[in-house]
């Protein structure tokens, strides 16, 4: 009785399998019902059923849902020297800038970091003008679909665009990586840590710390006092002070700690960057 009830259950399982993908889904709940029966089953492991509905999201999210917001943008004036805009590109640590006018809604275009190194060698006496490195800024709505914008920024080698409003003013920026991590979960950078550990100390004096790091191995790391009484790790410290769920590049101070918020996506943060304000 119980090989009939085995076989039943694993025809039922064949018979799901084959109306989903000999036919169309009727619908993208039963496209979703299918895929989770492939998981329970074990022909289909967590990663690549949460990559898979990733996918299948991305068709319903627009670039408004993810992008970075103006508040938070991160930009280099154009008249700058490099006297004004190394350090801000050097604390940033990113790898593209809008660089803009007077004020954030004059995009003048983008400055890829990379694009500064040949300051290195060049003759102080005739400097490089900011403008002559820049690269064209993509524009794109704030109604604009995250799939089409994959498509786009695949096409055109872009890895970031100006999100902008209805009145044509910035709304803040989105990058190939914002929507790549809608599919695939959070993409590690240069800032991220290695498995094995919480914090990572930075040639600046500054720190990186994992969001998940117990407040006790924070308090044994940096001599701090932080209460495990009610939260269990930074991130939850860090959320507390913020009162919200923060987004990157925001920044809490907490007990002579400067805690600025490097990712984090609408669950939950990942990295904070660290900063002793008695250092």
């Amino acid at each position: 009785m119980s090989e009939d009830r085995e076989s039943n259950g694993h025809k039922s399982w064949l018979e799901k399998i084959t109306q989903a993908f000999a036919h169309e889904p009727r619908n993208r709940a039963e496209l979703l019902e299918v895929l989770h029966d492939a998981h329970d089953n074990k022909l289909l492991d967590s990663e690549a059923l949460s990559i898979v509905e990733g996918a299948i999201q991305v068709a319903d999210l627009q670039v408004r849902d993810i992008m970075v917001p103006r508040s938070q943008v991160i930009s280099i004036r154009a008249d700058h020297t490099p006297r004004d805009y190394l350090p801000t590109i050097i604390e940033a640590a990113h790898s593209r800038y809008p660089v803009v006018g007077e004020t954030l809604d004059d995009v003048k275009g983008i400055l890829l970091a990379k694009d500064l190194l040949p300051m290195v060698l060049h003759d102080e006496a005739q400097p490089i003008q900011l403008k002559d490195l820049l690269r064209p800024a993509t524009f794109v709505p704030e109604s604009k679909r995250l799939n089409v914008l994959l498509r786009e920024f695949r096409s055109t080698h872009n890895h970031m665009a100006v999100v902008i409003d209805e009145y044509g003013g910035m709304a803040g920026i989105v990058t190939i990586e914002d929507v790549l991590e809608q599919i695939v979960g959070d993409i590690e950078d240069e800032h991220d840590i290695e498995e094995d550990s919480y914090i990572k100390p930075l040639p600046s004096g500054d720190f990186i710390v994992k969001a998940l790091t117990p407040i006790d191995s924070f308090n044994e790391f940096f001599d701090s006092e932080f209460s495990d009484e009610e939260f269990d790790t930074v991130g939850g410290l860090v959320m507390h002070a913020f009162g919200h769920l923060p987004k990157r590049n925001e920044v809490a101070t907490i007990g002579g700690y400067r805690f600025r918020v490097l990712n984090a996506n609408s669950r939950r943060i990942h990295l904070l960057r660290l900063t002793a304000m008695d250092a």
